[in-house]
């Protein structure tokens, strides 16, 4: 892996980016995962630093003010954003560095990285994707119809990317995800 790049994985919430990104990262451990910054609370389980970096709005915004942020966005009430100095770091030591973020911030990666290898994940199906947003157990009915009215315009918008891969089955889409990845950068 001489030279360094940039991978993005997008999709709605609930699609099951960060399953199909835990099993890609245990298979690949050469690739680096950039963790981001969000204002939102952790999750049972989440790990400062691990998971993500947990911070004020205040704390957020500053950085967003300072530049630090390669991308950001709000959603769902949150703010995220991806720390820029850590992923130029690991691309220019020669790294692939794997993003899982949000429509809006792979946006923003298309304006700065136009070379990034920007992967879309789509559900099944939004019935699915709703029984899965359903089976979390982790949102109220009306964070449930936003997420969902969120993701049919993040759907909307997988002709965007470079590559959809609907995850309709874990190995599957974890093989589709490989494919791209390692052969795309063969190429």
């Amino acid at each position: 892996m001489g030279k360094g790049r940039l991978i993005v994985l997008t999709g709605p919430s609930g699609v099951g980016k960060g399953t199909l990104l835990r099993s890609l990262l245990a298979r690949h451990p050469e690739l680096y995962f950039s963790v981001s910054v969000t204002t939102r609370s952790p999750r049972p389980g989440e790990i400062d630093g691990k998971n993500y970096y947990f911070v004020s709005r205040n704390q957020f915004e500053e950085m967003v003010t300072a530049g630090e942020l390669l991308e950001w966005a709000e959603f769902a009430g949150n703010y995220y954003g991806t720390p820029k100095r850590r992923v130029k770091e690991h691309i220019q030591q020669g790294q692939w560095v794997i993003l899982e973020i949000e429509l809006e911030g792979a946006r923003q990666i298309r304006k700065n990285f136009p070379e990034a290898l920007r992967i879309f994940i789509m559900p099944p199906s939004v019935s699915e994707l709703e029984n899965r947003i359903r089976g979390r157990g982790q949102d109220s009915e009306v964070a449930i119809a936003r997420r969902l009215s969120h993701a049919q315009a993040e759907i909307a918008a997988a002709s965007e990317f470079d590559i959809q891969i609907v995850n309709d089955d874990l190995k599957d889409a974890l093989q589709a995800i490989e494919d791209a990845i390692f052969t795309t950068a063969n190429c």
